[in-house]
């Protein structure tokens, strides 16, 4: 019978906060080559930092490890993680570097890798040289966390040929943590997968919208409109123009005077029951189409991010030097951190957008609320607000709603949809 490197038998946390939906009973086998497969929100980073001990369970069902002749040796020498979350961002230890290369600023303290600067990689040489000095240590088992975010096509075969060989050659034994089936590679022979917990009886309800109708004259908007959205859940909402998507939106974001004459909840509290306007906007990061004709200020463009820190249209203050930073951290993401003392009037459409969408990130909100987001970006700014998207939103805790017309621009681990339709 083959060796179980890892068995977890109804593992529970001991901090409530990590706790999955069901206790964790799991077994991965010597040899075995796994994915653990999922959407966003479904718990599979969870899962990685309860099998690698992160979060120490209840006692009596701790978990068991055995690493055969390496048994000797300390579990976080047999186990290496590795996370590839924001490639694309400043968390990436090589961005400075890179951004250096890119400006063509780069001296003889700069890396050098088989005689190549390390910041003249390619992505997919770069994640090579990654996973090299990731073995150099010569772990047991390889965990590696969206292993294939931020590649192109040759990058990502590359990847996966490094790995086989690796496989084949060194008996390592790997984990990958992927959204989306056509990411897992043909060497894996078991897949674990995950999905959203259906039960959300638990969950904290972010919004609560109880027959609501919208009516202007003789014109109805909406009509006895019912909708719950829980805390974790990530919306898709559609319907043709005119259906009142925007009218809808205007209501959650308390925009809309007649959000007070209808019964909604959000966070938790009636609407018009003692909360300001700013209560509820500091939850919420929102872009729009309306929003981005009504910024007419040819104010810095960090200044236009900064309101984001204030929920202001209008009335602006100059960043202090803290939020300037957390104002730049967003704007590097979004590849527009040499545009922050631009007058936000002379930037082109596309990046005034980027502008708007760094704005709605910027103080980390609660409730991400994306009107179509993509309006006037390139294919290339279109794919990365995806992956800021995808990835800020694989927080369990964070809540989308996001509009679009296009089915193909939704960003993956959407759990929910809903279609609004123009009232008889």
């Amino acid at each position: 019978m083959k060796r179980k490197v890892i068995h977890i038998e109804n593992g529970i946390p001991r901090h409530p906060d990590h706790r999955m939906p069901e206790p964790v009973t799991l077994d991965i086998y010597e040899g075995e080559q796994v994915a653990i497969l999922g959407p966003n929100g479904s718990g599979k980073t969870q899962l990685v930092e309860i099998l690698t001990g992160r979060w120490p369970l209840l006692y009596g069902n701790e978990i068991q490890y055995d690493f055969g002749d390496a048994n000797d040796r300390l579990v976080s020498e047999n186990i290496r993680v590795m996370t590839f979350r924001d490639s694309y961002g400043d968390s990436d230890t090589t961005y400075y570097l890179q951004q250096r290369w890119n400006q063509h600023d780069i001296d003889e303290d700069t890396p050098m890798v088989n005689g190549q600067p390390l910041i003249s990689l390619s992505s997919g040489e770069l994640r090579k040289y990654q996973l090299q000095r990731a073995l150099l240590s010569h772990p047991r088992l390889l965990i590696l966390d969206n292993p294939f975010i931020g590649l192109d096509t040759e990058a990502r075969q590359q990847l996966r040929d490094t790995l086989e060989q690796l496989i084949r050659k060194e008996g390592l034994q790997v984990i990958l943590v992927v959204s989306r089936e056509k990411d897992i590679p043909s060497f894996i022979n078991r897949i674990i997968r995950m999905s959203v917990c259906p039960t959300t009886s638990d969950k904290q309800s972010i919004l609560k919208f109880n027959n609501v109708t919208i009516r202007y004259g003789e014109r109805t908007i909406l009509k006895d409109l019912n909708w719950t959205v829980h805390q974790g859940e990530h919306w898709a909402l559609s319907g043709k123009n005119g259906s009142g998507k925007s009218t809808l939106l205007g209501l959650v974001c308390a925009d809309n005077p007649q959000a007070y004459a209808c019964d909604i909840e959000l966070f938790g509290r009636r609407r018009g029951t003692g909360e300001s306007i700013w209560d509820i906007k500091r939850h919420i990061g929102y872009v729009s189409p309306e929003m981005h004709r009504a910024y007419q200020k040819n104010l810095p463009a960090i200044d236009i991010v900064a309101s984001g820190l204030h929920d202001s249209v209008g009335l602006y203050v100059r960043p202090r030097p803290e939020q300037r930073e957390q104002c730049l951290t967003w704007m590097r993401r979004f590849g527009i951190a040499e545009l922050a003392d631009r007058p936000y009037m002379q930037l082109s459409s596309g990046e005034q957008r980027l502008c708007l969408l760094a704005r709605a990130f910027v103080k980390e909100p609660d409730l991400l609320i994306l009107d179509e987001p993509f309006h006037g970006l390139d294919d290339h700014r279109r794919l990365l607000a995806t992956r800021i998207i995808e990835d800020y939103c694989s927080d369990s805790r964070v809540t989308l709603i996001i509009v679009s017309h296009y089915a193909e621009e939704l960003p993956h681990g959407i759990t929910h949809h809903l279609e609004l339709k123009k009232p008889c």
